[in-house]
Formats: structure tokens, C-alpha cells, sequence
């Protein structure tokens, strides 16, 4: 199983500029607990979470952004996402095909796939998720 099969398709970004308060608002309406940030061409510069949001200080994204996008390709193996989020503690990967974002998965992804019944190789115990 691939990142292409169990990815969020509907992804909702935010800009750098967007304000904290209103980051928070996106969040709960959509219910996400984070999102990639792209900037004025597109390109994602960052992602924030609620965990940005609660630990950090800043009245707009770019000042509580996590700089360093760790992504995946489409074609990356759910084994293969569940590593990176373990290895740097993330809970999301935008997947990117090239420069351009066409997703996002998540713990949650993972987590429905497998309550589907999907068949999931998974190496990394899912409680380290």
C-alpha cells in the first residue's frame, strides 16, 4: 500500500501570514489538527500544527511554523511513511508529486486503513505512531 491509497486528497493549507487566530479557527472547522503552509507561489515553506499553536509564541503562522517539510512521494509505502513520522516525530507528511503538493497523510490514515481491513506491512509497531 502506497501513500497515494490512503492520503487526503482535500488538503487545506494556510498561508505564512495567516494569523494565529484564525489558524486555530481552520483547524476546528475543518477538523484537522495541522496543515501545510504554502507560500505565495505554492510551494510549501512549512507545516503547523496545534502543537505549534500550544507551544509556541506568535501572532501569525510563519513565527510558529515547523521550516523543515519532511514530505513523501506518492509511491512511498505506508511502512515507509510510518518510519519518517516515528524517526521525526511527526504526525502528518504532505506527499508531493515533484514541487506540487496532491495530498497529505497522517497517524489517522494510517490508523483507517488499517481499521478498513486493508493490509498494511507495517515493521514500526503502530503504537510508536
Amino acid at each position: 500500500m502506497f501513500a497515494r491509497d490512503i492520503m487526503t486528497r482535500d488538503i487545506v493549507t494556510v498561508s505564512p501570514a495567516t494569523t494565529v487566530k484564525n489558524l486555530a479557527q481552520l483547524l476546528i472547522k475543518n477538523q484537522i489538527s495541522g496543515a501545510p503552509v504554502a507560500g505565495k507561489d505554492g510551494k510549501i515553506v512549512g507545516v503547523v500544527s496545534e502543537a505549534d499553536i500550544v507551544a509556541k509564541r506568535g501572532k501569525v503562522v510563519k513565527s510558529i511554523m515547523s521550516k523543515k517539510v519532511i514530505h513523501v512521494a506518492e509511491d512511498a509505502t505506508v511502512e515507509a511513511i510510518a518510519q519518517l513520522m516515528t524517526t521525526h516525530v511527526v504526525k502528518r507528511l504532505p506527499v508531493m508529486n515533484g514541487d506540487k503538493l496532491v495530498g497529505i497523510v497522517s497517524r489517522a490514515d494510517i490508523v483507517s486503513a488499517i481499521a478498513r481491513g486493508e493490509h498494511v506491512a507495517m515493521r514500526t509497531p503502530i503504537y510508536d505512531l
